[in-house]
């Protein structure tokens, strides 16, 4: 629909009936360029003004503008301009003035006295110093979605107003350049998103390097990670260290996506960093939770459990910051080990305790709240008690192939988040 003051029909209507065949094969010669000008141009902001001034130029007008709604601003952007004073940059609120009436309408608007329309705002020529006197205003939309509008200022001589048979190819016109605009954000967005993937393969590659290589029964450390995305916020770690004994972690960031992915890398290589002059638990720990306190966003922090094994007595020491109660299997029954402090990255100088463990020829167990929160056939958690109880399941496997089963088993349930298994193994000793 078009609409102008004391109109009784649509103007399109009117306006396609009285054009001339001769203003027909013009305009139609003017969309082939256009069309082609868009398909060929990898800069919209330059093609967006040639297409402006081409189209002021047909219509005769003495100035143009091109206008792109922003829904976060709530206002209209002049993007392109055309004519003695560029306008090219101010807003306009989404809801005043006829190029927002046209856009919020999605209809032409043609106002042949700008003084008899009260919706007329003059805050472009305020701005631009032109004095507008008549206008056309062409909303751009695609499909369901509104893009903005093209206005065009004061026709070429005569009375200075434009015409109704100018409204039609306006309108053929506008329609062009929305269509242009929405392809080229389509491949803009797909872009973008093929780029973001290959940020995330590349940031799952780096985390999977950062995770230790899995060791050959019968060494007594063994991990796995099942990131729930393309990257984790999850990683573990082991390595040994002087007198034959083996530090090791498991961490768990708060929260998803890249920036926990980051903070991940980060404290894992602190921690490998550290762990070689500061194998105490409690201690290193200490270390950690202030610097990720320095520098982590605001708001993210990591649950930790460290660890130290000594394979030749069966000793164990481990620190427990905010993470999941790391279970502990020998004789056929279980403890757990509460945590002592909260996570890291909350609270600076905080003393994080340190318990000691006797292994007993059996198995600790550290996982992330990835697998004790996947969910069984009927909806439930698998909780602590689900883990416990595949863990009796398969301990007569040899390492290795327990925690493989274990992981294996709980994959197959609805992961709510990352799935990370650490196992020590005090089983050869009490051979």
């Amino acid at each position: 629909m078009v609409h102008a003051p004391g109109d009784k029909e649509p103007l399109a209507q009117n306006a396609a009936s009285t054009i001339a065949a001769g203003e027909i094969e013009s305009a139609f010669a003017l969309l082939a360029e256009m069309t082609r000008g868009f398909a060929e141009s990898l800069d919209l902001e330059a093609t967006l003004e040639q297409a402006l001034a081409s189209i002021a130029k047909h219509l005769n007008a003495e100035a143009g503008s091109l206008w792109l709604l922003d829904l976060e601003r709530e206002d209209l952007h002049c993007r392109a301009s055309v004519g003695p004073n560029p306008i090219k940059g101010i807003h306009l609120p989404m809801t005043k003035g006829i190029i927002g009436r046209s856009v919020a309408e999605n209809t032409c608007q043609c106002v042949f006295d700008v003084r008899t329309d009260p919706a007329f705002s003059t805050k472009a020529d305020d701005e631009s110093g032109m004095v507008t006197r008549s206008l056309l205003c062409a909303p751009m939309s695609f499909s369901d979605q509104r893009i903005g509008a093209i206005e065009l200022i004061n026709r070429r001589g005569g009375d200075g107003c434009f015409r109704e048979r100018d409204v039609y190819p306006l309108q053929v016109l506008a329609s062009s350049a929305a269509l242009a605009i929405a392809n080229n954000r389509m491949a803009a967005s797909l872009v973008d998103a093929e780029r973001a993937r290959r940020e995330l393969e590349l940031a799952a590659e780096i985390q999977r390097n950062l995770l230790p290589a899995a060791r050959p029964d019968p060494f007594p450390v063994q991990g796995l990670n099942i990131p729930a995305r393309t990257v984790s916020g999850d990683f573990f770690d082991f390595i040994s260290i002087a007198d034959e004994r083996i530090a090791f972690c498991l961490g768990d960031v708060s929260g998803k996506g890249i920036h926990a992915a980051m903070l991940m890398a980060k404290t894992a290589s602190l921690y490998r960093c550290m762990v070689k002059t500061i194998p105490r638990p409690a201690e290193l720990l200490r270390l950690l939770n202030d610097e990720i306190c320095e520098t982590a966003t605001r708001g993210m922090f990591v649950t930790m459990a460290a660890g130290l094994y000594d394979p030749r007595t069966g000793a164990a020491r481990i620190a427990n910051a905010g993470h999941e109660p790391p279970v502990c299997h020998a004789e056929g029954r279980f403890s757990i080990v509460e945590a002592g402090a909260p996570p890291l990255g909350i609270v600076p100088g905080v003393e994080i305790p340190e318990a000691e463990l006797d292994l007993r020829g059996g198995s600790l167990y550290i996982f992330s709240d990835g697998l004790t929160e996947a969910e069984t056939k009927s909806g439930d958690p698998l909780g602590r008690e689900g883990f416990e109880a595949l863990v009796s399941k398969f301990a007569d496997m040899p390492l290795v192939s327990r925690v493989e089963a274990i992981v294996d088993h709980v994959s197959q349930l609805t992961l709510k988040d990352d799935l990370t298994l650490l196992a020590v193994s005090d089983e050869a000793r009490s051979r």
